[in-house]
Order: C-alpha cells, then sequence, then structure tokens
C-alpha cells in the first residue's frame, strides 16, 4: 500500500470516527428521528441494500404480500440505519446513559442459573436490534469474551476495540487461538457471544434450514457445547424506537445440544428465527445469508442459477 493510500484510509476513518464522537452525545430519540429520514434514502438510492433485502424477504416470508414485504423491508433499512447512528453511543456514549438505556431485561435468570450450576454461558447474538448495546451490557455484567474480526478499514480497529472492551469485555481473533480462549472462558463458568447468523467460510459449517431455505451455517456451537457441556441462549437489544432497548435473553432450542452437526445447526437457525419473531423489522436483511448452495458446494455444473444473488 503507498503512502498516499495509507493516509486516504486514516483521514476515512478520522472523519468517521469523528462523526460517532459528534453523535455519541445526542438522544437516542434524536437518532431515531434521523434514521427515519435516512433509511428510506438508503432503500431508494443504495440499489445492493433493497435487493438483498427485498430477496431475502420474499424467501422467508412467501405468503406476505408484495406490499406488505416492501412495508417490512423499508422499515427494516430504517433500523439498520438506527444502528449504525447508534455506535457512536454504545462505544464512546457515556456509561451511565447507555446502561440506563436499557429499560428491560427479559429472561437475565437463564444466564445466571447457568452459571449458579457452574456452567459457562453461550450467548447466540445475531444481528438484531443494536448488537453493540447487547455487548456492552454483558460485558458490565459477566466476565465475558467474544470473537472479533478488525474491520477493512484498518485505521478503525483501535477505535472499534476501544468501544467494545471499555467494560471489559475480551476480545479474541476468530482462529484456533480465539476458538481455545473461548473454551477456556467457557470451563470458567463466564459468557462468551458468537455470531449465530453469519456465514462461514467453506469447510467451516453445514447446510441447514433457515426458514424455507438451507443456509451454510457455522459449526463452532456443537464443539464448544461438547467440550463444555455449557448452557446455550439467543440474547438481542430491541429497539423501542426513540426511548431504548429492552434486552431479551431466550432459551436456546434445545437441537443446539445434538452432537450431530446438523442438527445442532438446524437448531441454531431456528434460535434465530425466534429472536427474530419479536419484531422482524429490527433484522438485518440486507445481510446475504444464502450466498453459498449445495449445488455449489456439490461443483454442480449449473450451480450459479441456484444462487438468489
Amino acid at each position: 500500500m503507498s503512502d498516499g493510500e495509507s493516509r486516504f484510509l486514516a483521514l476515512q476513518a478520522r472523519a468517521i470516527a469523528t462523526l460517532w464522537r459528534c453523535l455519541s452525545g445526542r438522544r437516542l430519540a434524536t437518532l431515531w428521528r434521523l434514521a427515519r429520514l435516512v433509511g428510506p434514502l438508503v432503500e431508494r438510492f443504495s440499489r445492493r441494500e433493497r435487493f438483498v433485502t427485498r430477496t431475502n424477504l420474499a424467501e422467508v416470508y412467501p405468503t406476505r404480500g408484495d406490499a406488505d414485504r416492501r412495508q417490512l423491508a423499508r422499515q427494516s433499512l430504517t433500523h439498520s440505519t438506527a444502528t449504525m447512528l447508534e455506535l457512536g453511543f454504545a462505544w464512546m456514549g457515556d456509561p451511565e446513559r447507555v446502561e440506563g438505556s436499557i429499560v428491560e431485561v427479559h429472561g437475565r435468570e437463564l444466564l445466571d442459573g447457568a452459571r449458579a450450576e457452574g456452567r459457562g454461558v453461550i450467548v447466540l447474538a445475531p444481528h438484531f436490534g443494536n448488537w453493540e448495546v447487547l455487548n456492552f451490557w454483558l460485558s458490565g455484567h459477566f466476565p465475558f469474551t467474544a470473537m472479533y474480526e478488525p474491520p477493512k478499514l484498518a485505521p478503525l480497529d483501535p477505535i472499534i476495540r476501544q468501544g467494545r472492551e471499555r467494560r471489559g469485555a475480551q476480545l479474541v481473533p476468530t482462529n484456533p487461538r480465539g476458538v481455545a480462549a473461548l473454551l477456556k472462558a467457557l470451563k470458567r463458568s463466564e459468557a462468551v457471544g458468537i455470531l449465530p447468523d453469519q456465514e462461514p467460510d467453506w469447510g467451516s459449517g453445514v447446510f441447514a434450514p433457515f426458514f424455507s431455505r438451507l443456509a451454510y451455517t457455522a459449526t463452532l456451537l456443537p464443539k464448544l457445547v461438547a467440550r463444555t457441556e455449557a448452557r446455550v441462549v439467543t440474547g438481542v437489544a430491541l429497539r423501542l424506537p426513540g426511548k431504548g432497548f429492552a434486552l431479551h435473553f431466550l432459551a436456546a432450542d434445545e437441537r443446539v445440544y445434538a452432537a450431530d452437526e446438523v442438527t445442532s445447526a438446524t437448531g441454531v437457525n431456528a434460535s434465530v428465527e425466534s429472536a427474530i419473531a419479536l419484531d422482524p423489522a429490527q433484522y438485518q436483511w440486507e445481510y446475504k445469508r444464502y450466498r453459498k448452495t449445495p449445488q455449489e458446494a456439490e461443483a454442480h455444473p449449473e450451480h450459479r442459477r441456484f444462487r438468489l444473488y
């Protein structure tokens, strides 16, 4: 990378960080009003986000009318915009203000009960609501370890890392060393967080149903459960627009404890579906969850025609 490119990336990162700092002190009601203004513009002018969101919604909610799905797509992109605007609040805002924004906590007994039994807790944290607020709360109330992949814009790495670690969270890399750290934390009866709805690299997952279609799903969870007897819960920070957040911890689908990787992955996806049911508009539907296909894995000569995007 040339010196000019490095300077440009540093300037980009500085501009983004400045925006986060400017927004960090704003009221949530203000950020929500801004999201309601910007979200429709994202839907109108960002072809990629609009296309992927609508495609995913047509796949998972085939019985809904087209007008209903388009409205849901609009709402989803508005919530995704709100999440981006709230990053400064979650990472740089006054900790007392962030803690105070969490006005409800449901299901905490699932975490406390597991730790009382001497078990670790695996929190499945899908891209729903504001997952950074969830991370903030977990790291402030439990010894908490989560996997972390540095951003593509490298100069932002220390800023994001500081934001996520400021309440005591331990971030570990997405590699075997990081998995080893998760295992150690679980054996100490601590909490760890993993993303259940990101598509893994080939060789690190299996195909399991997610709503009405097979999705390539990570197999990290059954490996962690088998070696630690940890309990599994799904955790989300549901946005109460302009007012704060309600944390929900839900018992995971019992299939997550199966030794068979496909069965366990099916349980993971069913657990994510249960969380989405709280408010489908708050899920990040613009992610290409169905990018990989069984036909591609089998080297089908016409595998491209089976892709959604």
